[in-house]
This record gives C-alpha cells, structure tokens and sequence, in this order.
C-alpha cells in the first residue's frame, strides 16, 4: 500500500503516485474532436488523485479510427477541441497527462462496442481499412488492403505530427498503441502480418514499423516528455505473438530510449482463448520488468493494492 502511492519517475516527468489511469476509448467524439463527455470523463478523472491520467486511444489519421466515434489528434480541428479540454482540466487539477497515439489498421471501421463492433461498410459510415497484410480480422469481414512502402512513410508521419501536436497541447507522455490487435499489433503478430518484404517474416523484421514509429515520435518531441509504448504481451493464440517475443521488443525499445512499458494482453484474434482473473496480466508485467531497466506498467482486474 505504501509504495502504491510512493512517488515515481517516468523518464523526466515525476509522479506524485504510481496510479495509473489507462486509456479508455468512449467513442462519444465528433468527427474526431472531443465533445462535453469527454470534458466531463476525463475531468472527473483528474480529480481521481491518480499520478497519471493517460486520454483515450486517439487516431492519427481518420481511417485510423476504430469507429467514427473515436478520438483524432490529425488536424487543428481535432487538436483545438482537446485543447479547450485540457485547459479547463488544467485550470483545476495538477494531474499528470498523457495521450496514446494509434492506428486501428484492420480493426478500423466498426461500429461500437452497445452497438455491435462489427465492421461497416463505406454505405453506413464505414471506410476501407488497410493492415500488414490483406487479412480480416474475423470472417465474414471485408479484407484490409495490404499496406504499400509509401503507406508506410505516410502512417509514420501521421503518428510523428500527432505526437507534435500532443506536445503543443502540453501533454506530458505520449503512448504509443501497439496492443489489442490494431495497427502496430498486426505488424508484430506472425497470426495477421504474413509480408514477404523486411516488415514480415522474421521476428526482427516484425519488429521495424513498430520500431520506426517509436523511434520517429522519440526523435521529434522534447526529451522531456516521457514516452512509452503499450503492448498487448501474448495474443493468447497458439503461434502468435507472446511474452518471451514482447520481452525482445520491449529490450528494443529500452535502447531506443523508451521510457516505459505498459502490459496488457490480447485482441489480435477472435480464435483467443483468455483466463481471466484478479490481476490476470500482472505476471507478463512483471516478466519484462525483470529483463528491462525502465518502469513498467501492469492493468488489468487490479483488485488489491499489493
């Protein structure tokens, strides 16, 4: 209990505590700006007295939305209306804030969660989505189109201008979406990128887009903003990716100048097979912790203090 609201340091920035508020998609965004809810969600949360308050899974492009109702941070639109959010959270409450930054790739165009999350179509609001390679996520659904070398350097970009504007905003730590089976989860998983170039294959060759994004939002913002990455550790399908693969990337990253690793698990496949528990996902967390040197956060059915 006491080291729970002990002090702790990410990167440069200091906490006050070591509770973390993840992200947590509401889908209740317009056009990818921010509306009354989320000024009333996430300010009620920064009177939390967590250490850090991490704003939901924003896009850095519209088609990587995982439903048109999700959070963007790709235009000044976008970037004006989390603006006047943060400045009232600001003008309140001292607490830490981060955003995570993503891409939903395949997942992308779904409808949400109380009203399906199945995929949509271009005719109700839908779009055509993309991936590593030209995989559904489940069947049924519309195969994504495979990513191109320019598509690439483009989403690259998107997630290098994103984190800009992040830092604009005064936002204290970017996160970087590479979990629960949206865009830089499918270049990891051997399950959903099946590339015959350097982006597919071989572990190492998995790792590159990931690595490439991480490395150009480390390189463009102030080393003073704490970045890290969120993974999903195993997609609980045998064959894809798991721990021991999560411990190699989470070792990269370190050297890159990582800051942290945040562990959650799964999403990557509808064929997962997860046992849930009382701090199911605690023992992944704590299996990097023991092979990297930087802070690593664990989630999950945290229902004790210890």
């Amino acid at each position: 209990m006491t080291q729970l609201f002990s002090p702790a340091q990410i990167g440069r920035l200091k906490l006050e505590n070591r509770v973390v508020i993840a992200p947590m998609c509401q889908y209740s965004a317009e056009n990818g700006k921010v509306t009354a809810w989320h000024r009333i969600h996430l300010g009620q949360l920064a009177f939390s007295g967590a250490g850090l308050l991490i704003i939901e899974a924003s896009a850095v492009e519209p088609a990587g939305r995982i439903t048109p109702a999700d959070v963007g941070l790709w235009d000044d639109d976008t970037e004006a209306a989390l603006c006047s959010v943060i400045d009232d959270i600001r003008r309140y409450s001292p607490v830490c804030l981060g955003i995570q930054l993503g891409h939903a790739g395949r997942k992308a165009s779904s409808a949400a969660p109380w009203e399906g999350g199945h995929q949509l179509d271009p005719e109700h609001g839908g779009w055509k989505t993309v991936a590593p390679s030209p995989l559904a996520y489940s069947e049924g659904e519309q195969a994504p189109e495979e990513l191109s070398r320019d598509d690439l350097i483009r989403i690259k970009q998107a997630f290098i201008d994103s984190a800009r504007r992040a830092e604009r905003l005064g936002i204290e730590l970017i996160e970087v979406h590479a979990a629960h089976g949206y865009l830089l989860h499918q270049f990891l998983s051997p399950l959903s990128n099946q590339r015959r170039d350097e982006y597919g294959g071989t572990l190492e060759n998995r790792l590159r887009f990931p690595l490439e994004v991480f490395r150009g939002i480390r390189e463009a913002v102030s080393q003073n903003i704490a970045v890290g990455v969120r993974l999903s550790a195993t997609d609980w399908v045998d064959g894809g990716w798991d721990n021991a693969q999560s411990i190699v990337l989470s070792q990269q990253l370190e050297a890159l100048g990582c800051d942290y690793i945040h562990v959650s698990s799964g999403g990557l496949s509808p064929l997962q097979s997860i046992s849930v528990g009382p701090g199911y996902q605690l023992p992944f967390a704590r299996e990097i912790r023991q092979q990297v040197k930087i802070p690593v956060i664990g989630v999950g059915l945290i229902t004790e203090p210890q």
